[in-house]
C-alpha cells in the first residue's frame, strides 16, 4: 500500500472511531434520559399540583380579604393598575398594608 492510501485508510478509519464514539456517547446519553423521564415526569407534575393547590388557596385567602375589605365601613385604598408604573404600583401596595394594618389596630366595635 503506497503512503497516500495508507494515510487515507488511517484517516477514513479514525474519523470512523470518532463518529462511532460520538454516537455510542449520545445513544447512552439518550438512554439515560429515557430512563430518567418518567421520574422527572412524574416530579415535575407533583411540583405542577402544588403550585396550583398554592394558587388556589391564595386566591381563596385574596377573596376572603376582599369580603372582609367589602363589608369595611371605610373605602379600600384603589387597587394598583396594571398599567402603572412600578413605583406606582409599589405605592399602592404600601397603602394598602398601611390601611389593613390600621384596620386590625382598631378595638373591634
Amino acid at each position: 500500500m503506497s503512503a497516500p492510501q495508507s494515510l487515507l485508510q488511517a484517516a477514513i478509519g479514525r474519523l470512523a472511531a470518532r463518529v462511532g464514539s460520538g454516537l455510542a456517547d449520545t445513544a447512552a446519553g439518550l438512554a439515560v434520559l429515557a430512563q430518567d423521564a418518567p421520574a422527572r415526569l412524574q416530579q415535575e407534575w407533583q411540583l405542577f399540583w402544588e403550585e396550583v393547590e398554592l394558587e388556589a388557596e391564595r386566591l381563596e385567602r385574596g377573596e376572603a380579604a376582599a369580603e372582609v375589605v367589602s363589608t369595611s365601613t371605610t373605602p379600600a385604598p384603589a387597587a394598583p393598575r396594571a398599567n402603572a408604573e412600578p413605583q406606582e404600583q409599589i405605592d399602592a401596595l404600601r397603602a394598602q398594608v398601611a390601611e389593613l394594618a390600621r384596620r386590625l389596630e382598631q378595638p373591634s366595635t
